[in-house]
């Protein structure tokens, strides 16, 4: 039974703090954003605490300071200066036109009832109605107002699928953020958060003076907990608990700075239920992730180790969404690595942990036919007879899978037509079965499409394609002289075990394997 209230879907600030809820003290870094600056805009995947953070924010500048005592910033905040506060937020249904604005609308209403100002007139719309409340709070208390925005974009996010509506209520947004411009001189502070980073051009135009602290090491762990946040905190709650096996599941988000941290939601029901799940990635779906893939024509096995410069990590909006955004942004990739090249610094994307990397693959697989435990006995079948050398039998079992993926999915695009296809929906396999797999695995001189360590054994895996199935030997001739001419075993001939070039031809019209061919290094 848990020794600790846990805060498992609370995001008030208050409750968490009036009953004894356990709180990482985030404050020191909420004392150094509010010194340093006034406009912010954060983004962060869903279930990070974002919400909570803009309702710490809001009680702070209300001045509440009773539920602040013991934390870091209660000696350093001036109490006698209190501020109204204004907190919107856009976690609703947004999938028909002008409820949007209806929303707005409601939400200004409450404010004006909370804070006991007499109704405008009805027919205001909402950027109109939100200049009143900012004019009129800072006329009534003689103290400006701090606007605090959470889940800024999700009335465009959830119609994606409707690129007409998402660009409607992207429009209708980018004038009711304007208002905040508008009206600086009502302003003291602005917090915006969401999931995406949406380009100031397409959005934030009327509000382009916000400060983007997403990738600001200064506040990599705003959102999150560290390992000294478990320590420190939820230590009392691990026993009987592989720490090890919590940071493979669950650490690993990683947005610059010295730190990665772990996922709040997954941390938290797992101190509950002391059961290894993916509790994160039950709470979403991402069937318009996995749609744009197969349109992008991205193979899966491509999601690992994905180097993007800033421009594309950062870049978002409705038609020009880039498949490496989507995937940071969203928390399916997180920063792996970083380089400067020049004036440009690139990063290397990455699953976070086991927790995503396993999941993804399994309901990819899933949405592309194979359900259940398909995948799994797959994998484990075809780890089998590698490890057993029974390549004719490994070239069977491959063939018939392959054969079993929907037509419409080999279909869609061109993404059916290379080698990263197939490359890709064989990796799944052997990740649904856990062993080591490892994509694009590089060398010092090229890069070995797929290495799978297992059984005591070695595999390199090189996959090439061919027209038509009488092109199968000269594909797998080019395969396994590529590994050798570049020395993709090198690497691993100091492990001291049997390594296999395995060669892989498939064919762009039989969509399918063709033929493999096995040589020894």
């Amino acid at each position: 039974m848990s020794r600790s209230r846990l805060p498992i879907g609370i995001q008030d600030f208050r409750t968490i703090r009036e009953q004894g809820f356990c709180y990482v003290d985030k404050t020191p870094l909420v004392r150094r954003m509010v010194e340093d600056g006034r406009h912010y805009f954060l983004s962060r995947p869903r279930r990070f605490g974002k919400s909570l953070l803009l309702d710490t924010l809001g009680s702070l500048f209300e001045g509440h300071e009773e539920l602040f005592r013991g934390l870091d910033i209660h000696e350093h905040w001036n109490w006698s200066i209190t501020h109204p506060v204004v907190r919107l937020s856009f976690g609703g249904k947004y999938d028909s036109p002008g409820e949007i604005e209806g929303d707005a609308i409601e939400q200004l209403e409450s404010i004006e009832r909370w804070n006991g100002l007499s109704p405008v007139a009805t027919s205001d719309t909402g950027p109109r109605r939100l200049r009143n409340v900012l004019d009129r709070l800072h006329r009534n208390t003689g103290r400006q107002v701090a606007v605090l925005v959470d889940e800024y974009d999700k009335p465009i996010l959830d119609v994606l699928h409707d690129p007409e509506l998402a660009i409607a209520n992207r429009n209708y947004l980018r004038g009711f953020y304007g208002i905040i411009k508008d009206c600086a001189k009502h302003v003291r502070f602005v917090f915006v958060t969401g999931v995406s980073m949406f380009s100031k051009v397409s959005l934030f135009s009327g509000l382009n003076n916000l400060r983007d602290i997403s990738l600001d090491p200064r506040y990599a762990t705003i959102c999150g907990y560290t390992e000294g946040d478990i320590d420190e905190v939820f230590g009392p709650e691990l026993d009987g608990l592989d720490r090890e096996e919590i940071r493979a599941w669950y650490n690993g988000y990683h947005w610059r700075g010295g730190e990665r941290v772990y996922n709040p939601y997954d941390v938290l029901l797992l101190l509950d239920g002391r059961e290894f799940r993916p509790y994160w990635f039950e709470t979403g779906s991402p069937s318009f992730l996995f749609r744009t893939l197969m349109e992008r024509s991205v193979s899966p096995m491509e999601l690992e180790n994905r180097m993007a410069d800033m421009s594309l990590v950062s870049k978002f909006d409705v038609n020009d969404i880039e498949v490496e955004a989507l995937l940071f942004q969203t928390g399916y990739l997180t920063i792996a690595g970083e380089k400067k090249e020049g004036a440009r610094t690139y990063y290397r994307l990455d699953y976070p942990n086991l927790e995503v990397r396993m999941s993804m693959n399994d309901e990819l697989l899933a949405y592309l036919g194979k359900k259940g435990t398909e995948p799994l006995e797959r994998g484990r079948e075809l780890c089998a007879l590698l490890e057993a050398n029974d390549f004719e039998g490994f070239a069977e079992r491959l063939r018939s899978y392959l054969a079993g993926i929907p037509y419409q999915w080999h279909a869609t695009g061109d993404l059916a037509r290379y080698e990263a296809w197939y490359a890709g929906l064989l990796h799944m396999c052997f990740r649904a079965v856990g062993v080591d797999v490892r994509a694009e695995d590089a060398s010092s001189r090229g890069r070995a499409d797929m290495v799978l360590l297992t059984g005591g054994q070695v595999f390199l895996l090189e996959f090439k394609m061919a027209d038509r199935e009488d092109g199968a030997d000269t594909a797998l001739n080019e395969a396994i002289t590529q590994m050798r001419e570049r020395g993709y075993a090198d690497k691993y001939s100091v492990r001291g075990e049997p390594i296999h070039l395995v060669g892989v031809a498939c064919g762009r019209d039989a969509r399918n394997l063709l033929e493999i061919r096995v040589e020894r290094a």
